[in-house]
C-alpha cells in the first residue's frame, strides 16, 4: 500500500475488505543502505497503519528484505540485524515476503537467515518465488530451505506466487500456497479459480497484487466474481476469499479483521 493512493483505500473498504497484510517489498528501485530500511520498516508499522485506520481498515505488515535486494549479503545482513527492533509492533505478522529472485547463491543464503530469524523469534513466513522461467527449481530450493529447519512447521508458512506447476509441490510440502492475481500477468483471477477447482480448498487463498505495477487493489473481489460466474456456492466463495486467509493468520494472535 505505500505504493498506492488513497483512493485504493476507499475501493477496498468499499468492497468490503476486513483486513491489508502488506509484506515488505521492493520500492521499484534498489535501495542503497540498511537505514533507508530502517525508515521503510517505520513507515509500514507506524504510518501505513494509521493511514488505513482513516478508512476503517486494519493494516499488517510482514518485515524482511525483499529477495530482489538479496543478492548483497553484506546489506542484507545488516537489514535483518534491524527487523527484531519492529517485531513486537502490533501489527507485524511476520517475516516476509523473503524467498528467491533469480535462485542465486547470495539469495538463497539471505533465504537461510530470514529462516533463522523467524524461527527464532516464533514468527509466521510468508515466501515469494520466482517470476521467471526456474520458478518450478526456485520453488524447490525454497522448500528444501525450509524443510532442512527442523525448527519450522510447514503450516505456519505460506509459499506465495504459486502457478499450476508449483502448487501441489507446495501441498505435499504441508504449505500454504497463495496465488497472487495480477490483472494481465502471472497468475489471473481465472487461473486461480482453476486452481482452486483442480486442487479443493485447503490451504490455498488468494491475494491482490498492489504494486508498482499493473495490478489491481481489488483482484481477490473480482476472483471472488468468477467464482459466482462458475457457479460455485457463496459459503465456497467466503471460504476461498476470507476463512483461509483467516485460519492461516489467526496463527498469529496480534491478527484481528474488521468485523
Amino acid at each position: 500500500m505505500v505504493s498506492r493512493v488513497t483512493d485504493d483505500y476507499v475501493a477496498m473498504a468499499t468492497a468490503g475488505c476486513a483486513a491489508i497484510c502488506e509484506p515488505a517489498f521492493w520500492a521499484g528501485f534498489d535501495r542503497s543502505s540498511p537505514q533507508g530500511f530502517f525508515d521503510y520498516f517505520r513507515q509500514l508499522t507506524e504510518h501505513e497503519p494509521k493511514r488505513a485506520a482513516k478508512f476503517g481498515v486494519p493494516h499488517y505488515c510482514w518485515l524482511c528484505i525483499n529477495p530482489k535486494e538479496a543478492e548483497d549479503v553484506k546489506l542484507a545482513t545488516e537489514v535483518i540485524a534491524l527487523i527484531p527492533q519492529f517485531l513486537a509492533a502490533p501489527t507485524v505478522l511476520g517475516i516476509g515476503e523473503i524467498g528467491l529472485n533469480k535462485n542465486s547463491r547470495n539469495e538463497l543464503k539471505v533465504l537461510e537467515l530470514h529462516v533463522d530469524l523467524a524461527a527464532r523469534h516464533g514468527q509466521l513466513i510468508l515466501v515469494h518465488t520466482p517470476h521467471l522461467e526456474d520458478k518450478l527449481k526456485g520453488t524447490r530450493l525454497i522448500l528444501d530451505v525450509l524443510k532442512n529447519d527442523r525448527r519450522i512447521q510447514p503450516e505456519r508458512c505460506i509459499i506465495d506466487h504459486v502457478e499450476e506447476h508449483t502448487v501441489k509441490l507446495v501441498l505435499d510440502q504441508g504449505c500454504w500456497a497463495g496465488m497472487t492475481l495480477y490483472p494481465e500477468t502471472k497468475c489471473t483471477a481465472a487461473r486461480a479459480v482453476d486452481i482452486l477447482e483442480c486442487y479443493g480448498n485447503e490451504r490455498l487463498w488468494m491475494n491482490s497484487a498492489c504494486d508498482w505495477g499493473i495490478s489491481v487493489p481489488l483482484a481477490v473481489p473480482y476472483a471472488a466474481l468468477e467464482m459466482r460466474r462458475r457457479g460455485h456456492a457463496a459459503a465456497a466463495i467466503d471460504g476461498a476469499i476470507f476463512g483461509n486467509p483467516l485460519r492461516f493468520l489467526s496463527q498469529c494472535p496480534k491478527f484481528k479483521p474488521a468485523s
